[in-house]
């Protein structure tokens, strides 16, 4: 599933088309994704003008003029393509949309979105721009990773008592929000913290470098386009190349990149998730 990184390497795509512009027309293609799309989607959504697009977390959100917001998620291969296309009457650039071409946002700009999912687990929803903090998948989620309130002290009381391992807990979303399993084994990796610690048991040291590698790392996969895996995709079609820095997640068997180290990656599985770590140098 696209993690933080990933979704801001598509908003940020998306941006350049998308904010400012009005929606001319929607097509949507099939009843539902993961859920079934708002009543009236398509005609809510057209004339209306996106002001601003945002990330919560692993979620797009497009604040319309009129009242509403457009709320995306990718799921586990959803992906937008962003080409220039005249709007007259209805070509898509690539021939005739494909099976997996869900939803496609003609622009008045001339711009075509394409939204493709071939797992069709993402989805796309309406809510009121003016209360979004209690839509039903943000009311429990936690500090942004990048949100200044999250310091070293933040994190220790997030974790204080908690039996918990280290990795489970940077997981939980409703604590920080938007981490996932790639960018949580490179962080604890960079920082020497063992993912089967307890949470609680993190020093005040220890919190603090473990909240600058976690932006660090997550600084840097943006900077990358992201990694791909699997279905990852940017808005122009390129492939994210942070996959190519990992040093921890999917290097089972290699040597430790961590300096005077010595050790060798390890794999393990921890609530049916892969933990690649090095047990020499993370205590």
């Amino acid at each position: 599933m696209p993690e933080l990184p990933e979704v801001e390497t598509v908003r940020r795509g998306l941006a350049g088309a998308l904010v400012g512009a009005t929606i001319a027309r929607v097509v949507q293609r099939r009843a539902d994704l993961r859920f079934a799309f708002p009543q009236n989607f398509a005609a809510r959504l057209a004339g209306r003008r996106v002001e601003a697009l945002e990330r919560r977390a692993k979620y797009l959100v497009a604040v319309l003029d009129g009242g509403e917001a457009l709320i995306m998620h990718l799921g586990m291969s959803g992906s937008f393509r962003v080409e220039d296309q005249p709007i007259g009457a209805f070509h898509h650039p690539r021939g005739a949309p494909g099976p997996h071409d869900h939803v496609l946002f003609l622009l008045s700009s001339g711009a075509t979105i394409t939204y493709n999912d071939p797992r069709r687990f993402g989805f796309m929803d309406l809510a009121g721009r003016d209360n979004l903090a209690d839509y039903r998948f943000f009311a429990n989620l936690g500090l942004e990773p990048f949100d200044p309130a999250l310091d070293g002290p933040a994190l220790r009381a997030m974790l204080a008592g908690k039996a918990a391992p280290l990795k489970a807990a940077l997981l939980d979303q409703r604590l920080v929000a938007g981490l996932g399993n790639i960018y949580v084994c490179e962080a604890l990796h960079r920082a020497r913290l063992s993912p089967l610690r307890a949470a609680g048991t993190l020093t005040a040291p220890e919190a603090r470098r473990l909240v600058a590698e976690i932006r660090a790392v997550l600084e840097e996969a943006i900077a990358a386009g992201g990694s791909s895996l699997r279905d990852h995709r940017q808005t122009n079609g390129a492939l994210g190349y942070f996959q190519h820095g990992f040093s921890a997640y999917d290097r089972e068997g290699a040597g430790c990149a961590n300096k005077g180290c010595g050790g060798m990656i390890t794999r393990i599985v921890q609530g049916g998730r892969s933990t690649f770590y090095c047990a020499a140098c993370q205590r």
